[in-house]
């Protein structure tokens, strides 16, 4: 327990150094994915409300603990009499006061149990909160992946544009020359005009994916920001201008052929390496140690085992509602009539029962018993949906950790492909369509590339998360 509020109060503590340094975003500000999650955590009305929960819950402890403190009571009062008959009249009055201190000596375990009952509920609601910074920091997690995923499609789009812009002027420099017919020259105009649409469709995504992640972080309005690459997701957004080949220096060949007499190699800005430094590492556990993590680590489940807990007293409590309350008193009377006037100091022991109704009882603790048997089921139920959650999180993660390979051959092979059929192109061997064929292939490739890097962190992500670690 104490290790536990331990752990608590160091992340609160961290978590608002941090988010101090980062109170608002800033005009042109760098954002990490800790600074994300943390403003999250600090922005959070859902983080807010549990927080107040473990107020509540405190404070139910408290209350508890109360019975164990003494109780004064005090009273004050004037009484006045008055009565006539035929034969006389009489007339009291009475002035009277009492201070009393009552404490409880022993309760034969109720308030012990009642005591433990709202701690167990307190440390519930403790992971009740850990449970919620949790699917925050998924919920950033993934918007923050996102919006890396959006930022590298723009980067290929950007690409892609600059390629077709240097594909149009050169299918237009050989049009002039004769070398090509119109409707090369046409259809380049349209595929640079797909690919300029193309830019524009991602950069919408990604200020979709950047408003995404604002509403992940409970930002309403933000200036424009960035954020930085993380381990398992680098990639270049700065991609190569390129210089345009001089067609008009070409030679035609004995065969007919036509070739550059400053051939160079065509396709730089194409070559642009979207990952970098990908730093790829195979999960280290098994599935049966992942879920075996989880089922250590998972808060909804250790909150639902501490209300199990809680439940388990509240039946011992209610069995103890057969047996009495010891108490002791100590108090001051005076009073003062018309007659008198007495004063004096009383004490004593007492042993009762509160209006003990025993069919009540017996009802409440079935009830009791009904309940726990509840909270037994519900830890069951989370420890089978934590099974099955980690399971399908493993597999899908698993699968994307073996197709990342499997892709960058793809893109290398790609690549490979489309210099040879833009050198063949260019030196009038091969045709434009296989040309294009070849470039949609690298560009599509590329995006399947990011698209799987984004997937699989998503994918570790929630498997993390289903093991219950931050």
């Amino acid at each position: 327990m104490k290790k536990l509020i331990y752990i608590i109060i160091s992340a609160a503590v961290l978590c608002a150094v941090r988010a101090e340094a980062i109170d608002e975003i800033t005009q042109g500000a760098t954002l990490t994915l800790d600074d994300c999650i943390e403003l999250a955590i600090k922005n959070s009305p859902e983080i807010d409300i549990y927080k107040q929960y473990i107020e509540i819950n405190e404070a139910r402890v408290g209350e508890s603990k109360a019975s164990y403190f003494p109780s004064i009571g005090a009273s004050a009062g004037y009484d006045f009499a008055s009565s006539e008959n035929k034969y006389r009249a009489s007339h009291s009055n009475s002035t009277s006061a009492r201070v009393a201190l009552n404490q409880l000596i022993y309760s034969f375990g109720k308030v012990f149990s009642q005591v433990k009952m709202q701690k167990f509920y307190k440390i519930a609601a403790e992971y009740d909160l850990e449970n919620a910074i949790l699917n925050t920091s998924n919920n950033v997690k993934s918007a923050y992946y996102a919006v890396l995923a959006a930022k590298a499609n723009v980067d290929i789009q950007k690409a892609n544009v600059l390629v077709n812009e240097r594909q149009y002027d050169r299918t237009k420099a050989f049009f002039e020359e004769g070398l090509v017919s119109k409707i090369d020259l046409v259809n380049q105009e349209v595929y640079l005009s797909d690919a300029k649409i193309g830019l524009v469709d991602a950069e919408n995504l990604y200020q979709t994916a950047i408003l995404q992640l604002n509403s992940a972080m409970y930002v309403i309005e933000s200036p424009d920001y960035n954020i930085e690459n993380t381990e398992t997701f680098n990639f270049k957004n700065n991609y190569a201008e390129v210089n345009l080949l001089n067609i008009a220096n070409v030679k035609a060949n004995e065969d007919g052929t036509i070739e550059p007499t400053n051939a160079v190699l065509t396709t730089q800005v194409e070559k642009n390496e979207i990952l970098e430094n990908y730093k790829f590492k195979p999960y280290p556990f098994t599935m049966k140690e992942s879920i075996e993590k989880a089922y250590k680590n998972r808060p909804d489940l250790l909150s639902m085992q501490a209300t199990q807990d809680a439940v388990k007293e509240a039946l011992s409590y209610t069995k103890k509602s057969y047996l009495p309350d010891l108490t002791g008193s100590v108090g001051y009377n005076w009073n003062n009539n018309s007659y008198y006037s007495t004063n004096g100091i009383t004490m004593g022991a007492y042993l009762t029962t509160s209006n003990l109704n025993i069919m009540d009882t017996r009802l409440r603790i079935k009830e009791s018993k009904a309940q726990l048997e509840i909270a037994k089921k519900n830890v069951d139920l989370v420890k089978q949906n934590i099974y099955f959650q980690v399971q399908n999180a493993y597999i899908n993660m698993i699968q994307l950790e073996k197709n990342i390979p499997l892709m960058q051959t793809r893109v290398k092979q790609t690549l490979e492909n489309y210099e040879l059929a833009d050198a063949r192109y260019e030196v009038g061997l091969g045709n434009f369509i296989e040309l294009q064929d070849a470039k949609e292939n690298y560009n599509n490739a590329q995006r399947d590339y990011v698209q799987t890097i984004y997937r699989y962190n998503v994918a570790l992500t929630d498997l993390q998360t289903a093991m219950g670690e931050k």
